[in-house]
């Protein structure tokens, strides 16, 4: 990964990927080797800067990310759906009257829960919070959710259960650079942010990285090369194998008790809890060995020990390979009372966090877009929260609708009686994305009419009765918050197409023609110091940020009261890097977000899974990113050379999973269950487990993924079980091989098959 430059012409911004957001520097002009036939007049040049969470480095996706801006089939005027069922430009009056007109006759028709909007973790925090605002005003629907339900909400919801507040690192990334052990549960970081893995050398280095994956995976290698630990459990195993860590702990006296009595409740319960999973049964149940389980617990507690006597801190981290299950929430609050057992949370000895995922998926579900929560992380329940918003606002609170119903819920109600007869999409691709995707197409295709606001036809906006041209990152002014919990500033540094338009004017206008009570601006700075206004007091209070100090650099991390002197919550055991630091940057040194200061211990038990894994003829499907592409592949698959490497699905296989079945390298291979079926090319890889296929969720059509991906949810955060299917492999024959070419050819030789199969 080159290291930092800038040009004199440059305008610093951030990556428009994922949650680490990269600094870079973006400069007008020709994308260095952008696609042929794109709009050089529109592309960009970028190059890395230096930044805590990147040091100066970019991933291939960022590297690449400005040749997008020029894209040949970059959407750049209205389309409007025919009568013949074509799309074709169409005047932005012509759609926006047609849209309102849509909105005022299925509202008179059937109620104003007749329309819902989903938005995305990708959005702006400017743009995340009016479009809340906006779905509950203008529109009055109380139907809205985002596709942030699929990535954080169980990590969400467990933080906010045992620490009364949900920051996905409640410290600076830096912090990691010095930790003595870290573990590591359900993240391939080495492939999903690449960045990422300076933060782990600290830890490489002193032999205490521990990861957990079912996959022999980048990361899981990283380890294994440092002298590290790879845990590899049975898919669906996660809670018992935390639940043994937990167990060794306390029965081998490791746990911290001084820490448990002075800062937590419910440390009894936990350890009966945990009392049933000795090592061996552990063991059984995940296939970890007993010893291996119990050299990565003495390991984490004796480092844990040496930093409370100032020693390297411990940390322990989640992601998404544990939270996407039914007990998500649960398998999070087990890596929770194990960073307590240790003593970390809230100190010098280290800390848990979870590994947000998209861009501004930290942002995103802090102001509005989540179906039961207002902007500032407040409960659309609670009187005095929806007064406080009400009066930002400028609107009688009971112009506010109540809680609506979570993604997968909205979704699969698309077009049934009682459900949404129309639908606005801004950022997400549900048609490859959600679960169970064939469900979410057949819902989408129910409608009355779709609205999807996008810059490329994805395989939604494709679905869609009216796409809306909007502003791509480097075309925007704004601001994300990163996986820190730290506000960055997004920058405008080329001009957009004349036809695209910002997602904020496109909501003013609609609310104009809607009659709206509020206000609208059209300004991100003016959106922003509305969202000050009705943030101020919640748990993400972000009434004391203000665009100059982002410009200026400094360093500000939310919680971010007005009244509240710079650096609240600063521990000076570790520099933070900025020289001007405002905000909370290390929550929890002073007590947890609880009334009484207390972080809660919740007991949690393992059960039965929604889909029954490991029958006999059957494997576990596990799915995930790869180094080249990025969610449902609408951006990164445009990119030719990150096309080029990754041009098709492929399915990873043990090579005795595969010689079980028939399968060679490079054969095309049909995967199936009850809910759909996909056709992909098999891999063979002898890192992964032998009752176990991985998959990818960035590709469309038979690749799709989340055709075979379960919409069972997760009780208490509404998460799917992404991770836990259950699919039945078989061969392709032979003669339906492709020569050679792109992964066009090999869906178009394969798909009579599927069809066939069907």
């Amino acid at each position: 990964m080159p290291q930092a430059g800038s040009t004199p012409a440059s305008t610093p911004t951030h990556c428009p990927y994922c949650a680490l957001q990269c600094a870079m520097s973006v400069s007008p002009g020709p994308a260095a080797g952008g696609p042929a036939g794109g709009s050089p007049d529109r592309g960009a040049g970028v190059e890395p800067r230096q930044f805590p969470t990147n040091g100066g480095a970019l991933c291939r996706k960022g590297w690449s990310s400005a040749q997008l801006l020029g894209a040949a089939d970059r959407i750049v005027e209205p389309l409007l759906r025919g009568p013949d069922g074509v799309l074709r430009p169409a005047a932005w009056d012509e759609v926006l009257d047609l849209v309102a007109a849509k909105v005022r006759a299925l509202r008179t028709a059937h109620g104003a829960d007749a329309v819902a909007v989903f938005g995305a973790g990708g959005l702006t925090n400017e743009k995340a919070y009016q479009l809340g605002k906006f779905a509950r005003l203008a529109l009055g629907t109380r139907l809205i959710d985002y596709n942030g339900r699929f990535c954080m909400s169980s990590a969400a919801a467990a933080g906010n259960r045992s620490f009364g507040l949900d920051r996905g690192l409640p410290f600076p990334l830096t912090d990691l650079g010095g930790a003595g052990a870290i573990l590591l549960l359900g993240s391939n970081v080495a492939e999903t942010m690449p960045p990422f893995v300076r933060h782990l050398q600290g830890a490489r280095d002193a032999g205490g990285l521990i990861v957990v994956d079912p996959r022999r995976s980048a990361t899981a290698r990283l380890s294994e090369d440092g002298a590290g630990l790879h845990l590899q459990p049975t898919p669906g195993t996660d809670l018992p194998l935390l639940l043994g860590l937990a167990h060794v702990v306390l029965a081998e006296g490791l746990a911290d008790e001084d820490y448990l009595a002075r800062r937590t409740v419910g440390r009894d319960a936990v350890a009966r809890s945990v009392a049933p999973w000795w090592p061996e049964r552990v063991q059984a149940t995940t296939g970890v060995p007993a010893a291996l389980l119990r050299t990565a617990a003495r390991r984490l507690a004796e480092t844990a020990r040496a930093a409370r006597a100032g020693g390297a801190p411990v940390y322990v981290l989640t992601g998404r390979g544990v939270e996407q299950h039914v007990n998500g929430t649960d398998t999070t609050t087990a890596a929770i009372n194990l960073a307590l057992l240790l003593g970390l949370p809230g100190t010098r000895a280290g800390g848990f966090g979870t590994l947000t995922g998209q861009g501004n998926g930290q942002g995103g579900r802090e102001h509005g877009q989540k179906s039961d929560q207002l902007p500032g992380y407040r409960k659309i329940t609670d009187p005095a929260h929806r007064a406080h918003v009400a009066a930002a606002w400028g609107v009688d609170e009971s112009l506010i609708p109540g809680p609506g119903v979570p993604a997968t819920e909205l979704l699969h109600s698309l077009g049934l009686p009682g459900g949404p007869r129309m639908l606005f999409v801004h950022g997400s691709n549900v048609a490859v994305s959600a679960p169970d995707a064939g469900r979410v197409i057949e819902g989408l295709r129910r409608l009355d009419f779709l609205v999807v606001a996008d810059f490329f036809l994805s395989e939604t906006a494709a679905e869609a009765d009216v796409v809306l041209p909007v502003l791509q990152w480097a075309e925007e002014e704004g601001t994300m918050t990163n996986l820190e919990g730290r506000i960055l500033r997004r920058r405008r540094a080329v001009t957009p197409p004349p036809g695209a338009r910002s997602e904020l004017w496109i909501m003013a206008e609609l609310a104009r023609r809607l009659d709206a009570p509020g206000r609208f601006p059209t300004d991100a700075r003016e959106v922003f110091e509305e969202l000050r206004e009705a943030s101020r007091g919640g748990l993400a209070d972000y009434s004391g940020i203000d665009y100059a100090a982002l410009d200026a650099g400094e360093a500000v991390y939310w919680p971010c009261p007005a009244d509240a002197s710079p650096a609240a919550g600063t521990d000076e055991h570790v520099a933070v890097d900025s020289p001007t630091l405002h905000g909370t940057p290390r929550l929890f040194l002073d007590g947890f977000a609880h009334p009484d200061g207390k972080a809660r211990m919740v007991a949690v038990r393992f059960g039965a899974a929604a889909e029954q894994l490991n029958l006999p003829g059957t494997l576990t499907l596990l799915t995930g990113r790869l180094l080249e592409h990025y969610q449902s592949g609408a951006q990164t698959r445009r990119v030719p050379e990150l096309n080029a490497a990754q041009p098709e699905l492929r399915a990873e296989l043990h090579p005795a999973t595969a010689l079980a079945h028939g399968i060679a390298d490079g054969d095309l291979v049909l995967l199936s269950n009850g809910r759909g079926r996909v056709v992909a090319r098999a891999a063979l890889d002898a890192g992964m487990r032998t009752d176990c296929v991985f998959l990818p969720f960035h590709f469309a059509g038979d690749a799709s993924a989340n055709l075979l991906t379960s919409s069972a949810t997760d009780p208490v955060s509404s998460m799917p079980g992404f991770k836990n299917a259950s699919v039945s492999l078989s061969p392709l024959p032979v003669g339906a091989l492709p020569d050679a070419g792109p992964r066009s050819a090999a869906e178009a030789a394969a798909r009579p098959l599927v069809e066939a199969a069907r």
